[in-house]
């Protein structure tokens, strides 16, 4: 099943980021679950990349499944997106998010 780039879509996303607390992140295949299409990790990507609403709707929230860390385009890239984090509270292990203490439970 292809999920379609609907305006629809992307303000699902938005609205749920919106919700998740500084000090906490959600990963793309949450983000799609969330938003009912769970086969839609990558279109969340898309959506992130054109996030007409930062810092409002904060894209830099978004990690990686594994919690790495995968394109963001402000400032810096990467390493602003984990100074933004690591400034929020968010907790590391190694060079990526610990998901155990740092991802948001709805």
């Amino acid at each position: 099943m292809m999920v379609t780039m609907s305006s629809e879509f992307y303000e699902k996303i938005y609205t749920i980021l919106r919700k998740v607390p500084k000090g906490k992140v959600v990963t793309y295949g949450q983000l799609a679950r969330l938003a009912g299409s769970p086969r839609a990790a990558r279109a969340v990507g898309t959506c992130m990349r054109n996030n007409p609403d930062a810092p409002r709707t904060p894209c830099h929230r978004v990690v990686a499944s594994n919690g790495s860390m995968h394109g963001y385009s402000g400032g810096d890239g990467i390493p602003t997106k984990i100074k933004m984090l690591r400034e929020e509270g968010v907790q590391f292990k190694g060079g990526r998010v610990d998901l155990k203490i740092s991802q948001w439970q709805p």
